[in-house]
């Protein structure tokens, strides 16, 4: 496994990314950062690892609030404007790869707005670490009208107690958006998949199954459509 950091120059000034890349990499996950967690945080890093494991490469950039050291996130054009770079610096670093896109929590929103406001070149697939459907506390689904303007197949990483996104209200969300939709449910997991200590799994053993669900969900996606052969697998999704 390689690793490179690099800089990518975004409308709202450079950027750092981190580009990770086993050697068997099938595709490459375009990730990026929630509100509050930056590109460094362990949630990321971890993340980035465990995909890695599973045969997929990451590059994780940062937005320019938080490249800045600010913490009230940027203008939605900017966040936009930036998710676009960061697509364009993964095609251009790695050509040979298939790529998908999105992020954890708002990393993910805002490529969802990206892609329902124009196509990401040479994207398949879109990936939500705990897609934010709400504020805490102001049950809503307003934020997931865009989906449906998206022809893209989603893989929605939720858990069961993430009090941005009630699951009565996101089930219905998935289900509307058909074949395109799949969700993926941790049991206890909150808003960053911490689950409580009595289910005997740690956060390490949690990340790796969530990479697994990437991997399984990749290889459907992406192989039903003919673009990718080295997708296959058959190994059922177990923490790591």
């Amino acid at each position: 496994m390689q690793s490179w950091e690099l800089i990518i120059q975004a409308s709202g000034g450079p950027v750092t990314a981190i580009l990770v890349r086993p050697e068997t990499a099938r595709c490459l996950f375009v990730f990026g950062h929630g509100m509050s967690v930056p590109v460094r945080h362990p949630f990321m890093e971890t993340a980035a690892r465990k995909l890695a494991e599973c045969g997929i490469a990451t590059l994780r950039y940062a937005f320019p609030y938080s490249e800045a050291g600010r913490r009230m996130p940027d203008p939605a054009p900017v966040l936009m404007a930036t998710v676009r770079s960061a697509v364009a610096e993964a095609a251009a670093r790695a050509p040979d790869l298939l790529l998908i896109a999105g992020g954890k929590s708002l990393g993910g929103r805002m490529t969802s707005l990206a892609a329902a406001e124009a196509p990401l070149p040479g994207v398949l697939g879109l990936v939500f670490y705990g897609f934010p459907l709400h504020s805490e506390g102001k049950p809503s689904t307003e934020r997931a009208a865009h989906l449906a303007g998206i022809p893209l197949p989603m893989l929605f990483l939720q858990g069961t107690r993430d009090p941005l996104a009630e699951l009565e209200l996101l089930r219905p969300v998935c289900a509307a958006l058909g074949e395109r939709a799949e969700l993926q449910v941790i049991e206890g997991g909150d808003h960053s998949f911490r689950v409580p200590r009595r289910r005997d799994m740690t956060d390490e053993q949690v990340q790796g199954l969530l990479a697994d669900c990437v991997r399984e969900w990749a290889d459907r996606n992406l192989s039903r459509k003919g673009q990718c052969s080295r997708l296959s697998t058959t190994e059922p999704p177990r923490p790591r």
